[in-house]
């Protein structure tokens, strides 16, 4: 988690698209199923459309019954990477990397003000 920012927001959602390279990334307060529910509606099915499948890591959040469940109405495949193998997930990892040397980059000591300037990083 990131220091609390306003809203006392401490993670970040990040979505890469594995062709194009695009980020859609945003901060919340809480890691829950629900959130990456809403998050994926909002940033990338309503502005992209429905994509083929879905790779995410094995958190709880993905693991969710309703969350698949979400996926499976719109017939999103879901895939899952490995806790032995994050890699398969690289993109995103790399992405992740990126976000956080510029945030740090960008705020010194500012921390909590990192949510202010992260679209300016995307």
């Amino acid at each position: 988690p990131f220091p609390p920012a306003k809203g006392q927001v401490k993670f970040l959602i990040v979505a890469v698209d594995h062709f194009t390279k695009w980020i859609e990334a945003e901060a919340v307060a809480t890691i829950s199923a629900n959130n990456i529910q809403k998050f994926f509606w909002k940033n990338v099915i309503t502005r992209f459309g429905i994509p083929y499948a879905l790779v995410t890591d094995n958190g709880l959040q993905f693991t969710d019954r309703r969350f698949n469940e979400f996926f499976e109405e719109l017939q999103i495949k879901h895939r899952v990477t490995s806790v032995e193998h994050p890699q398969s997930n690289g993109q995103a990892e790399a992405t992740n990397k990126v976000i956080l040397r510029e945030l740090k980059r960008r705020l010194g000591k500012a921390k909590g003000e990192w949510h202010d300037h992260l679209h300016e990083i995307l």
